[in-house]
């Protein structure tokens, strides 16, 4: 454990790092957030929930505080007639302070996150497309954050743009694509995403978001080989849905007909998670965290699986004792048989409903960047165009 190191100090000494879990799927279930638009405007109409989740997530075991600033540039703020009373600069930096505030109360660090930008999708310039990231950037070093994030993205080219454009201000630079083991969404496979990104700049590479653990774990796993192959050096890093997605195709949970209401029957549990946590550290990764449906007890079980390896376990652990031990004392004999390691590994927990089927059909339409009905615009959804989305996705179903 290397307390006051910075992010490539603690890596490099084979610390493991925890990130935290998934601020705009917490705070649209707190009422915080808009589902849809999914911007953070929360950072400044309510700091309070966003400070109190880092909080949770902090001493939950998470040693970095991502600034709560997915999908805050200023073209998504305007995207599709969305009419906010605040600049992304006001957001930004209402992130930045939030995450300072609360990694100061622990021993964590604070990450200024960039993710893929509508200009991308509707084809604007590397120039065009740039200048939106440095918006953001222009405010993480005015705030001094720790390192970047570039993440959440579906196309390696966009991401090699942030790379870059976060590589000229010479802080640490994390690239974390939202990718399975099939790769972007041009079919650029994991291992070259990979390449391209060190090359750009990056020191830390992984996946986020999209996909369950274990397929986040192993598409890293497969960037991790091309990285070697190619003989590049690179730290890696993973942060995954809270959700099994065994059913999903390369754009991942997006196309499950449950997203983004009724993903609750696909939750992990904690022991998922201690599953999850050593898996990717078997493989190498050492900065691992969540994304959406990640919750802190989720962060908790990562940090309890991991607990020999960081030489100590979170404050959230204080009332809770390892693999349920607290158990012993419920005033029921049978749930005190179950505070145990051997039951929770085991479990095979039921789901309750019993005409529940057990994978769905993804609604995989086919269009990425450069598809017409990707093209975003400023003003409102038109009842035309409601009405073709209505119409493929009519389509799509009978197909």
């Amino acid at each position: 454990y290397c307390p006051g190191l910075g992010i490539l100090e603690r890596l490099s000494a084979g610390e493991v790092v925890i990130g935290d879990g998934g601020f705009v799927f917490a705070l649209e279930k707190r009422g915080y957030v808009k589902a849809g638009p999914w911007t953070p405007e929360a950072t400044v109409t309510h700091p309070e929930s966003v400070r109190q989740l880092h909080r949770e997530f902090l001493r939950a075991g998470a040693n970095v505080m991502q600034t709560f600033t997915f999908y805050a540039s200023d073209d998504k703020l305007e995207n599709r007639g969305q009419t906010l009373k605040f600049t992304g600069a006001q957001i930004n930096e209402a992130a930045c302070d939030l995450a300072r505030e609360v990694a100061s109360e622990g021993d964590a660090l604070v990450a200024g996150g960039i993710c893929q930008t509508p200009s991308y999708l509707s084809c604007k310039s590397e120039k065009e497309v740039k200048a939106i990231f440095k918006k953001q950037v222009d405010v993480f070093l005015k705030k001094n954050v720790d390192f970047l994030i570039a993440e959440y993205f579906e196309h390696v080219e966009e991401a090699e743009w942030a790379v870059q454009v976060l590589k000229a201000t010479g802080k640490p630079v994390a690239a974390s694509m939202c990718i399975g083991p099939q790769g972007d969404m041009h079919g650029v496979s994991p291992q070259e995403c990979a390449v391209r990104l060190v090359k750009a700049g990056a020191q830390i590479v992984g996946v986020n978001c999209h996909f369950d653990p274990l397929t986040c774990v192993e598409a890293v796993k497969l960037m991790k080989e091309g990285v070697e192959k190619a003989g590049l050096k690179a730290h890696y890093m993973v942060q995954p849905l809270a959700f099994h997605t065994p059913d999903c195709n390369c754009q991942g949970f997006i196309d499950l007909p449950e997203f983004p209401f009724a993903l609750e029957p696909r939750i992990l549990t904690r022991w998922d998670m201690h599953k999850y946590a050593r898996e990717a550290y078997k493989v190498g990764i050492r900065f691992i965290g969540g994304c959406c449906g990640f919750e802190p007890y989720h962060i908790r079980a990562v940090a309890e699986e991991l607990a020999a390896e960081r030489g100590f376990l979170p404050p959230g652990s204080d009332k809770h004792g390892s693999w349920g031990a607290g158990l012993e004392m419920h005033t029921k004999p049978w749930v005190r048989a179950r505070s145990h390691r051997d039951y929770w590994e085991n479990i095979k927990p039921a789901s309750g409903r019993p005409l529940c089927p057990s994978m769905s059909t993804p609604e995989g339409w086919g269009v990425t960047r450069g598809h017409a009905d990707l093209l975003q615009h400023k003003e409102a959804t038109t009842a035309q165009e409601m009405k073709h989305v209505l119409e493929m996705q009519k389509k799509a179903k009978s197909t």
